[in-house]
């Protein structure tokens, strides 16, 4: 599968610098195209790179000139506006094109479990998630009516060092830190599954180049799930402390906090057990080793590895406050 070109509009990003370092290191030609803004992450070796903007169709096609590519992989696109565009520029220009959906567009409520591919797509409560649904079907008629060739992947909770994946992001563990009380969404009990940049990665590029693949849709997430108290207590027990969790209703923190709620209500208050067989039957190496308890570590190691990177935000504070003594 070596010396395959592959094109990955974004690259730089949580997940895709991860898949694009392992897509290097696999022997694929990797051409990067996103705005070159980053500086979060190191500049990634053996990739080339163009300047490109993904909610700009006419940007893309700019960059990339005539050139054709065997893989197209898009980690920036949210819209099924941003997808017909792709369709109509890389229609007869590549052999596969991977579209980065969610596992947040799978039915809410689950009605069962574990989730696979074939679980209804449906979910109520949040834009991003039914955008994202928008844009499958645009694909899936695409692939039908004209043979383009889409590879559908659904993520669900994928996260590196830089990702604290929990509302509040470094605010919580601050509170923490400082003993102060930690809010959590439900009684804690609920199942959660979060899935390390890496292990993702090698599930992706396992699909990249892969003929099979293509028409169809793949989950890749991790096996690791846990309850939400534990998910905290870990990131407590990286920091070396032991959180003061205090559990609210999603609903009572959605109306008091409605950029929390599409969130809460429409993917995390849920249990979601994922079932990676599909994925493992064409990927044989899939098999994610990174615990939370590792990642955890990982988080809070790089978060403390530069004072700029621990933006505590007043305001939330203040919200969180009074959110916990009314409840």
């Amino acid at each position: 599968m070596s010396n395959l070109r592959a094109l990955i509009v974004g690259g730089n990003g949580i997940i895709s610098s991860s898949v694009s370092r392992l897509a290097v290191a696999r022997g694929f030609d990797v051409t990067l195209v996103n705005r070159g803004t980053s500086t979060t992450r190191p500049p990634i070796d053996g990739v080339r790179s163009l300047v490109g903007d993904a909610s700009d169709a006419a940007s893309i096609s700019a960059a990339i000139g005539k050139e054709d590519f065997d893989v197209v992989a898009n980690f920036r696109s949210f819209l099924p506006e941003q997808v017909s565009a792709d369709i109509q520029l890389f229609a007869g220009r590549t052999a596969q094109y991977l579209y980065i959906s969610s596992a947040s567009a799978y039915q809410k409520p689950v009605a069962h479990l574990p989730i696979t591919e074939s679980t209804p797509l449906k979910n109520p409560f949040w834009q991003y998630s039914r955008d994202k649904i928008a844009s499958e079907d645009a694909l899936v008629e695409a692939y039908r009516s004209s043979a383009f060739p889409a590879t559908i992947v659904r993520p669900s909770h994928t996260y590196d060092e830089t990702l604290i994946p929990i509302e509040g992001g470094w605010t919580m563990l601050d509170r923490m830190r400082r003993g102060l009380p930690v809010l959590v969404h439900g009684d804690g009990t609920s199942l959660w599954t979060l899935t390390h940049a890496r292990d993702f990665a090698v599930g992706f590029v396992g699909l990249m180049g892969n003929p099979v693949t293509v028409g169809d849709v793949f989950q890749i997430t991790s096996d690791f799930v846990y309850p939400w108290d534990a998910i905290y207590r870990m990131l407590g027990a990286a920091l070396g402390v032991e959180p003061n969790l205090v559990h609210i209703a999603s609903e009572t923190i959605a109306a008091a906090m409605p950029e929390w709620g599409p969130g809460l209500i429409g993917d995390k208050s849920h249990s979601v057990i994922f079932d990676n067989s599909k994925l493992r039957s064409v990927v044989p190496d899939f098999n994610p080793t990174t615990t939370f308890a590792q990642g955890a570590r990982e988080i809070v190691a790089w978060y403390e590895a530069d004072e700029s990177r621990r933006s505590v935000d007043a305001g939330l504070n203040a919200a969180l406050d009074s959110l916990i003594a009314n409840a």
